[in-house]
């Protein structure tokens, strides 16, 4: 199991947070107008209409490499603890089966995270909830625009963005899908060995891995010349 990294550097934002298709009489008065950043105070939780409880929406925080399931157990108890369980609903990390097929053609079943480096919180938004999840070890952020500060000599606060219903629907859908992602260990210009199929005991070079279809590009030497084949990912072993 690899360890919390330290890593509070802020990778490309592998989440689109533009696309919110809910309406300005949701959102309140603000609203979300595409990518760009509203000016003024930071978006927090819609106030409710008179006898109705305030929505909930799924954000997305990013937390330091490898620690997403430290911070989810370690949010889920300050949650109780500070009193906002009712306002901060769940917190999921969407993950799909894989097989790692190792380096002596072996597999083994795992979970692959659909986005590494990144929770989803189904939450009420106000001061004290975004309080709890902020200063959660090893939470860096929200996901969503920052708002830069007049002077522009320093970073400004993150404003937190509710991921779209499109969004998390297809966050969800993907995290569902039942037929197992392979991942290997081999890259461009590595050596293996063909075990099966017609190409059996030839030695070839990696040039093209395809992880969604499974199979990977090698070229083989086939009568005296270097012939590209495609292999199937069971059909090989790396050679060291």
């Amino acid at each position: 199991m690899p360890r919390c990294s330290a890593d509070f550097s802020f990778p490309p934002l592998p989440l689109p947070v533009s696309d919110v298709d809910l309406s300005p009489e949701e959102l309140g008065a603000e609203g979300l107008a595409g990518a760009e950043a509203a000016e003024g105070p930071e978006i927090l939780s819609v106030p409710a209409a008179e006898g109705r409880a305030p929505i909930a929406r799924w954000y997305a925080v990013q937390v330091a490499s490898s620690c997403e399931k430290k911070v989810k157990a370690t949010l889920e108890q300050r949650a109780v603890t500070l009193g906002v369980d009712n306002r901060i609903l769940e917190i999921e990390i969407p993950q799909t089966p894989a097989v790692k097929l190792k380096k002596d053609g072996s597999r083994t079943s795992t979970e692959e995270k659909v986005f590494p480096g990144y929770v989803l919180v189904r939450m009420v938004l106000d001061e004290d909830t975004m309080m709890a999840v902020r200063s959660t070890p090893n939470v860096i952020n929200f996901v969503g625009a920052e708002d830069r500060r007049a002077t522009g000599k320093a970073r400004g606060h993150i404003k937190p963005r509710p991921l779209s219903r499109s969004e998390v629907d297809r966050i969800f859908k993907r995290a569902a899908e039942k037929k197992p992602v392979v991942k290997v260990d081999l890259t461009e210009g590595d050596q293996i060995l063909v075990t099966a199929g017609p190409f059996k005991d030839f030695q070839g070079e990696v040039i093209e891995v395809s992880g969604e279809r499974n199979k990977l590009k090698a070229l083989l030497s086939i009568f005296g010349r270097e012939t590209p084949v495609e292999l199937e990912f069971s059909q090989i072993s790396k050679q060291s």
